[in-house]
């Protein structure tokens, strides 16, 4: 993603256990919370609601909610099997894993905006795009 948008080899993430197992290099991977200078943020989303094509991300060292909303270019990793078909599952499945985080975040796509006299502004609120990568359990 980053080679195809001609950006810098460097991200920033949290401290998501799963991507502490990859191999990060060739690539600056920075652990924290997102600065806007920085181009692009990798997170996992909790949840991706079917019925809305949303992503849901929890606050968290793993995911710092900064990831979500800063940086030009937010990457994210969503786990087929946490694909769940509305937002009631979202809620269900939040309280059944017994999770309580300060910040819960719905999120449908690239930041976006015609607020300002009626101009589309992409990147108005957050990033310009957002890459969803799908991954299935192996093994």
């Amino acid at each position: 993603v980053l080679r195809n948008r001609n950006l810098p080899a460097a991200i920033r993430m949290g401290t998501e256990p799963a991507f502490a197992k990859l191999d990060w290099s060739g690539l600056d991977a920075m652990i924290g919370t997102a600065r806007p200078e920085e181009p692009a943020a990798l997170s996992r989303a909790a949840f991706g609601v079917a019925e809305t094509g949303s992503l849901v991300f929890l606050s968290g060292p793993e995911n710092p909610v900064t990831l979500t909303f800063g940086g030009d270019h937010h990457i994210v990793v969503l786990r087929e099997i946490d694909v769940v078909g509305n937002f009631e599952e979202v809620w269900a499945g939040i309280r059944t894993a017994g999770l309580d985080p300060r910040t819960v975040n719905f999120v449908t796509g690239p930041s976006r905006s015609a607020d300002i006299e009626q101009r589309l502004e992409i990147g108005a609120h957050g990033p310009v795009s957002l890459q969803v990568f799908v991954v299935g359990e192996s093994g």
